[in-house]
């Protein structure tokens, strides 16, 4: 197994247990809605534990980043098909950038659609054909998911704010300046 089907890998876990928590989340609001408070606490138990372990994931997902990146990869140099040629999807990373600049572009701060529409112009030409389709899952177009997923990424990293309200993204002062002073971003 190559460093891209690693990650993708590791991709494709995230959105099968981002499936679940949905799915879970759902249940508790029915559970909830029907007076079956007993039901709605034990799938927030479960709603949790699948929260942290999630977080796992994406821990093990940047280490495994920074393993591939290394130059002495034994890896390193085999020739492979990339996610491209795949048709994969574009990954959580191109994500970054773009997300960081869009916000500064709209004043620091903006609406969740407003920033993905600028994100989806900036890399309109990276994104595949896999990115456009929709997750079975919520049925969210797939590029726009993974870009709410470094969104949450951006806001664990303290690049974007965690206190804005529901629905609008906001650039922190650290993330403004690491879109200054880091060009690999």
């Amino acid at each position: 197994m190559d460093t891209n089907e690693v990650a993708f890998a590791f991709h494709i876990l995230l959105e099968a247990v981002e499936a679940v928590i949905d799915r879970i989340n759902e249940a508790g609001a029915e559970a909830f809605r029907r007076g079956e408070y007993r039901e709605a606490q034990q799938l927030l138990g479960t709603a949790t534990q699948l929260l942290d372990f999630r977080d796992q994931v994406i821990a093990m997902r940047r280490t495994w980043a920074q393993l591939s990146d290394q130059s002495s990869s034994p890896w390193e140099g085999r020739p492979r098909k990339t996610r491209r040629e795949h048709g994969w999807r574009t990954p959580q990373e191109a994500f970054r950038r773009p997300i960081l600049e869009a916000l500064v572009e709209l004043g620091g701060r903006a609406s969740s659609a407003e920033v993905l529409e600028r994100v989806g112009q900036r890399l309109a030409d990276r994104l595949t054909p896999a990115d456009h389709e929709p997750l079975p899952s919520n049925g969210q177009i797939r590029w726009q998911n993974t870009a709410r997923w470094c969104r949450n990424d951006l806001v664990r990293e303290v690049l974007l704010s965690d206190d804005s309200p529901r629905g609008l993204w906001e650039i922190s002062e650290r993330g403004r300046r690491a879109l200054a002073e880091k060009p690999d971003l």
